[in-house]
């Protein structure tokens, strides 16, 4: 079983929270059999709600893979990329020269430090 994320520990917990006082309000009860239902009550709907947050990494089977919808989408822009003259940019493979012969190769690679 995996472990709560923070998010389902702080949504439960605001749950618990939140219902527990606005049911001890709603009912207005005073004996301690009403406060513990309203207690239990409020625990069971704050563990349903900390439940039903998705994890980050859980994948439905709707959402496992690419879609014919993101695979058309890509596909139009991969075009429209190549329309305007655009290419990937594939780096140069480094050499494996002297350190002399690699200083006037790095004349052509991109610096930041220039």
């Amino acid at each position: 079983m995996p472990r709560p994320t923070a998010a389902q520990f702080a949504y439960g917990s605001a749950t618990v929270v939140t219902t527990t006082l606005a049911l001890l309000l709603l009912f207005r009860t005073e004996s301690g059999v009403g406060v513990a239902v309203v207690g239990a009550t409020a625990l069971a709907l704050g563990l349903l709600v900390a439940l039903r947050l998705p994890h980050p990494g859980h994948r439905t089977t709707e959402g496992a893979g690419r879609t014919a919808t993101d695979r058309a989408s890509a596909a139009r822009t991969h075009h429209a990329l190549e329309g305007i003259g655009a290419r990937e940019r594939v780096p140069a493979a480094r050499s494996s020269a002297r350190p002399s012969d690699r200083s006037s190769a790095r004349t052509d690679e991109h610096s930041l430090r220039r």
